[in-house]
């Protein structure tokens, strides 16, 4: 059996983080929160999840999943994971669909794999009209300049561990998805996308809830997206 770590940057989710753990699959290994400067009880209540708890106070989602790269890499070879999943501490996702999210990687032997938050499987009200542009924008982009065939950047997905630290990923903001999916591409991965359920989150967003963080994750997106076109 595959060993299967999930890593989950949370700011403040102090009402939701122990739901999200609560319903994660009991084949995961570990479940690692990362605290980004969490003010609230975020810590507190991942810890009595059972999950374990690092703390990162440079503020940026990039910077936690970073974190939990690092710890990760500290243990030992025969605890280092065949397959990471990055999930969202907010409950938007439905993490007890993770075996879905994994199964192409363990049935099909692919490396990448992205929850795709379809309409037809969206609350109403899940995701912002700029958040809906934006992921239009970035994948038709990807799909101009790469021949991609991705549809979404949803922060549900999984890796196979041995390619995660291929990516050499770098982005300590709101880069962080598109900049994991233009390296896989530009290192000709294999992947595919999962539709998946996608609710209305618990608890405000700290970037499609205010218009400066959406603007800077725009920006953010579409930089690196023609930093990979016009790299040779």
């Amino acid at each position: 059996m595959s060993n299967i770590k999930v890593i989950i940057p949370a700011y403040n989710e102090a009402d939701s983080i122990g739901l999200v753990i609560r319903d994660i699959p009991k084949l995961v290994s570990e479940v690692i929160v990362v605290s980004n400067n969490s003010t609230d009880a975020t810590e507190i209540n991942a810890k009595t999840a059972g999950a374990t708890v690092l703390k990162e106070p440079r503020p940026g989602y990039g910077h936690a999943c970073l974190k939990g790269m690092s710890y990760i890499a500290t243990l030992p070879k025969q605890q280092q994971p065949d397959i990471i999943v990055f999930l969202d501490g907010d409950y938007s996702d439905y993490s007890e669909e993770l075996t879905k999210i994994i199964d192409p990687i363990l049935n099909e032997n692919l490396d990448f794999v992205v929850g795709a938050r379809v309409k037809e499987l969206r609350e109403k009200g899940a995701m912002t009209i700029p958040q809906i542009f934006g992921n239009w924008l970035a994948t038709s982009l990807m799909s101009l300049f790469f021949n991609a065939k991705f549809s979404d950047l949803g922060p549900f997905r999984a890796i196979k561990y041995s390619k995660l630290l291929s990516l050499n990923m770098e982005d300590k903001t709101y880069g962080w998805t598109v900049e994991m999916q233009l390296k896989v591409l530009r290192q000709r991965m294999t992947y595919t996308e999962i539709p998946v359920n996608y609710r209305n989150r618990i608890g405000i967003s700290k970037v499609s809830g205010t218009v400066k963080g959406a603007i800077f994750a725009g920006v953010k997106i579409l930089l690196w997206i023609f930093k990979y076109s016009f790299k040779k």
